[in-house]
């Protein structure tokens, strides 16, 4: 009998059961290698960061645990954008236009998605999209320059990186969108696509006033790095130097009530000398900034002048809260340090010194660790509790008393409430009413105070007013105006 009749008579497939599993495995391999290529391995961790930025921001934000005004102010003015008006927020004073504050117009490419969700939640989930889309450019470069697990672990390390995290966590605020363009820019610069990196980086004006000087800085890069005059990298120069000028002496004056840049007292002072930033603050802050996040090496990489501007201006101030770690301030920095160590780290495994080809062999992994070990006392570390994923009983209780309010009234708020009111009324902060008497007051309940108080602080406030208690709940009360004297 031949193979074919035997084949037949057995009633077996042609080539035996290998035939019939053999494929799907490999299909599958082929599918997961193609899944987990280097090409697309930016991309997996930017997914993966948006995933827990995501989290982070929304389980906070329904448990109501809004720690700033920021997010009411910058969801006023782009839910004016929405409705195609102009970004007046209120929380800053009565009719106080925005851009006569700080100048984010970039603001206004969140109008048409808030349009479609309206609510502080979409402000909160757009800047988780863009610090985690900003990882794609800083880990396509790291491996790019490293190789796939040593890229790999730069691009994690600067997703988990304490400066990104503390953006995440202190609300919402228009330095989301500088932090993605830096990236780009950088990684441009780096792959010496001249044109590219100005292109990413002249938007920079347009998100805030003082960022005009980091696309210059980025200019300076290009000229640098291409070793000729670049005629774009000099008009690049030329329009960072010049837009900011232009935004601080005209722009914002222009939109200000006062006809003047309010920040400047921030660098001149007020009555007296101004404090400087202590000498230990500084270093300090230099360390957080270079050594958990490169080991010092991304101080021989000329990226490094990118990040000037921004540490001139906060150093220079005599503001605190611009010196030191905390809140939003250092984002901007993140993907500047970081890019640098992916530009010195190639030079540094090549090195003539054995030290300093052992010590950058270990430092991608060190990193790494470094940023995996601050992260457990980091907001990201939250998502490992339980009580993360429970609403507070009071936040439940407080929503259902603000529910209360109906839409298109004038509430005076102070933080918590004002997350879940920006939406649909119109929103003053507690004091700065300008001699409106508002329909309803929501404060907070702070250090034992009785609802009985915060009607009496009211009545102070709004002398002209007759207001009455609506209720209290989750530590927040509503204070309804009834009429007038």
């Amino acid at each position: 009998m031949d193979t074919a009749a035997t084949t037949a008579a057995s009633g077996k497939a042609p080539y035996g059961p290998a035939a019939g599993t053999g494929p799907a495995p490999a299909r599958l391999r082929t599918r997961t290698t193609t899944l987990l290529g280097p090409c697309l391995v930016p991309y997996w961790t930017a997914a993966a960061l948006f995933a827990v930025f995501a989290a982070v921001s929304a389980l906070r934000f329904r448990a109501m645990a809004t720690s700033s005004w920021d997010l009411g102010i910058f969801e006023q003015a782009v839910r004016a954008y929405a409705h195609l008006r102009a970004p007046v927020a209120d929380l800053k004073g009565p009719g106080t236009n925005l851009l006569g504050d700080h100048f984010s117009p970039v603001l206004a490419l969140l109008a048409p998605l808030y349009r479609i969700f309206p609510g502080a939640l979409t402000l909160l989930l757009a800047q988780a999209f863009l610090f985690a889309l900003s990882a794609v450019p800083v880990t396509r470069a790291a491996t790019r320059l490293l190789g796939r697990g040593r890229g790999l672990a730069v691009g994690v390390a600067y997703g988990l990186s304490w400066g990104l995290q503390k953006a995440v966590d202190f609300d919402f605020h228009e330095i989301a969108f500088a932090v993605p363009l830096i990236a780009f820019a950088l990684e441009a610069v780096l792959r010496g696509r001249w044109t590219a990196a100005v292109c990413w980086a002249a938007p920079l004006v347009l998100v805030k006033e003082d960022l005009g000087v980091t696309a210059a800085a980025v200019g300076v890069l290009v000229l640098i790095r291409a070793r000729r005059a670049v005629p774009l990298a000099v008009g690049l120069v030329a329009f960072g130097l010049a837009a900011t000028a232009v935004t601080l002496g005209v722009i914002v004056p222009g939109f200000n009530g006062s006809g003047s840049y309010d920040y400047w007292n921030k660098l001149s002072g007020e009555g007296g000398p101004a404090p400087r930033i202590p000498l230990d603050t500084a270093v300090r802050t230099l360390l957080w900034l270079l050594l958990p996040t490169s080991g010092l090496l991304a101080l021989r990489s000329p990226l490094l002048l990118a990040a000037l501007p921004t540490l001139g201006w906060r150093f220079v101030s005599h503001e605190p809260h611009y010196w030191g770690i905390d809140w939003h301030y250092n984002a901007v920095l993140m993907p500047v340090v970081f890019l640098a160590l992916a530009d010195a780290l190639p030079r540094a495994l090549v090195s003539v010194r054995p030290w300093v080809r052992a010590y950058a062999h270990h430092l991608p992994a060190a990193v790494l660790a470094a940023a995996l070990a601050l992260t457990t006392t980091l907001p990201l570390a939250r998502l490992t509790e339980a009580a993360t994923y429970r609403k507070p009983p009071s936040a439940t209780a407080a929503e259902h008393l603000l529910e209360r309010i109906p839409d298109g009234a004038t509430v005076e708020a102070d933080i918590r409430p004002i997350s879940r009111l920006t939406d649909r009324t119109r929103v003053f902060w507690t004091g700065n009413t300008q001699g409106i008497d508002p329909d309803y007051i929501a404060v907070e309940l702070h250090e034992g105070r009785t609802p009985e108080e915060a009607l009496a602080d009211a009545r102070k406030r709004h002398p002209r007013a007759v207001y009455g208690i609506v209720g209290a709940a989750g530590d927040v009360v509503v204070i309804e105006r009834t009429g007038r004297l």
